[in-house]
């Protein structure tokens, strides 16, 4: 299996543009992967998606009001059933590294694709289903063939 990106889209994921994305200032050249879950744990709602596009209620769980005010987006989201949407086109810049640095980079959503998992903040490799990790092969694969990718990092690197 493989994905088609056409436009800086993928062909075929659901896409809903995110106002949280700029001008890339820099070339792509890394991919950083993230987990979400809002609440923390809870995986079968709409939250990732209702923060990216500005439209998450932050009175509906306690944890969310210390996301008030937080412009962050990602370009592809990975659901628990390994379906993709996508956000922000790769020839922009996504808001999901914050003020971060990298080796000797700087601005890393200049110069990154950011994908987010929906999962728990844990690293339990079986907390991710087969579908999520068989999505995010094929995804890697097409951004691969499609950019000029240097490396691969996590969130916390």
């Amino acid at each position: 299996m493989s994905l088609s990106i056409k436009n800086h889209l993928i062909e075929g994921a659901d896409y809903f543009m995110s106002p949280n994305q700029s001008d890339r200032t820099e070339n792509i050249d890394l991919i950083v992967i993230h987990c979400i879950s809002l609440p923390e744990g809870s995986f079968d709602n709409e939250n990732p998606k209702k923060l990216f596009l500005n439209e998450l209620d932050f009175n509906n769980h306690s944890s969310f009001k210390s996301l008030k005010g937080l412009k962050v987006s990602a370009h592809i989201l990975i659901e628990r059933n390994g379906s993709l949407v996508q956000f922000v086109p790769f020839n922009k810049c996504a808001w999901h590294a914050g003020e971060s640095m990298w080796d000797n980079y700087h601005d890393i959503n200049s110069r990154s694709i950011g994908i987010e998992i929906v999962n728990s903040g844990e690293v339990i490799i079986e907390d991710y289903t087969a579908k999520q990790i068989n999505s995010l092969s094929v995804l890697l694969n097409s951004l691969l063939k499609n950019y000029n990718i240097e490396n691969i990092l996590g969130h916390s690197d």
